[in-house]
């Protein structure tokens, strides 16, 4: 089997006396959120009836960065279902007291309209000398900086960011910098196809390799670039690093990727991962440094290599990144550094912590025009 399966650990909380709502009252680095779950009594209540549970609660410091960056400027809209999404993608499914070295946690979002990934969208935790780091769209990346509080429902963990809800594949190519993958998806006619699915693994291809097979790309139909397309994308199992094992997997495309595993890298077919575990609202894309062809799934990996043997016989490089007219700039500096896999987990500016829906962005507000008095 070449996806192991997901087990999540969770540690029963302690129950005291102290309810979520005290808890958060009681904590003045918590006072910016408390002051806006103020806001709204209905989300408020149903956080503090919920049961085993981790709130990752993002600090007064995190919520002044969201307000002071461009989204937080933009966010007029009244909108209490993106509000509601952020704060509960903040949740997370179990009691979780510490964590494992690298593991993925389910969280409490589970609208269709924000994910589309069964159980719930995940939050990457990864622990390295009692550090956490916290890991969500687009690698943006939160630290815990204090905790665990036991409540009534579970644990509070405060984090130094708010964290960003997986954007759809189409609008993740664009903000981290894979222009050539999502021109190639209008090219091809399968933007809407793609972001709708559910439970998907997609291997992307980052610029560099779409330009090292340039001579080749004119010659395809659109036919021919939707069956190279579907080739990378794997449906019914989100395969997170942590699941990856050696073996061949079923493409969209109908013939099978093969997956190898050696000295600690990744490849698939003959493309290293260069770049893993970006979360997506219906799954999670590895970035490789390959074009998968799927007339060639014979393709082996040369680890010794700094990168893998292009899979398209006789191509040769373009002088400029392929697909790429039209295509929108990317809006954030998230992620934009790592697509060639400088760095596989980069800072978290809030600047795109709003959630979009998963059939199109959301331009939704999370503020929805209340006046909120702010700690600086």
């Amino acid at each position: 089997m070449l996806f192991r399966s997901l087990t999540v650990s969770t540690l029963a909380g302690v129950a005291v006396a102290q309810d979520l709502t005290t808890l958060l009252m009681s904590t003045p680095e918590l006072s910016n959120l408390t002051s806006y779950l103020g806001l709204f009594p209905e989300l408020t209540a149903t956080l503090a009836s919920l049961q085993n549970i981790t709130l990752l609660a993002p600090n007064n410091k995190a919520f002044m960065k969201l307000l002071n960056s461009p989204a937080g400027a933009a966010l007029v809209q009244n909108d209490t279902t993106m509000i509601q999404a952020l704060f509960t993608y903040h949740v997370l499914n179990g009691t979780y007291a510490d964590f494992s070295d690298k593991q993925f946690v389910p969280t409490l979002l589970q609208p269709p309209q924000f994910t589309n990934v069964t159980g719930g969208q995940m939050v990457e935790a990864v622990t390295s000398e009692n550090h956490v780091s916290l890991v969500s769209g687009l690698l943006s990346n939160a630290s815990v900086s204090s905790g665990p509080v036991n409540f009534t429902g579970g644990v509070v963990h405060i984090i130094d960011d708010v964290l960003t809800v997986p954007q759809n594949i189409s609008e993740t190519a664009i903000q981290f910098n894979l222009s050539a993958a999502a021109g190639a998806l209008i090219s091809a006619d399968l933007v809407t196809t793609v972001d709708s699915l559910s439970d998907v693994t997609l291997f992307v291809p980052n610029n560099e390799a779409f330009e090292a097979i340039g001579s080749a790309l004119p010659k395809l139909t659109t036919q021919d670039l939707a069956s190279i397309l579907q080739y990378h994308l794997v449906q019914g199992v989100v395969g997170y690093s942590t699941l990856l094992q050696n073996g061949t997997v079923q493409s969209v495309q109908g013939n099978d990727l093969t997956i190898t595993i050696e000295d600690g890298e990744v490849f698939v077919n003959s493309a290293r991962v260069v770049v893993p575990d970006v979360l997506v609202a219906n799954g999670v894309v590895h970035v490789i440094d390959n074009v998968l062809n799927p007339s060639n799934t014979t393709a082996a990996p040369s680890p010794s290599q700094k990168s893998g043997s292009p899979a398209f016989s006789g191509a040769s490089s373009a002088s400029n990144i392929p697909f790429t007219s039209g295509v929108p700039m990317p809006t954030s500096t998230m992620g934009s550094q790592s697509a060639t896999g400088a760095t596989a987990t980069s800072s978290s500016s809030s600047g795109a912590a709003m959630p979009a829906k998963t059939g199109a962005m959301g331009a939704a507000a999370l503020l929805g025009g209340a006046v909120l008095v702010l700690n600086m």
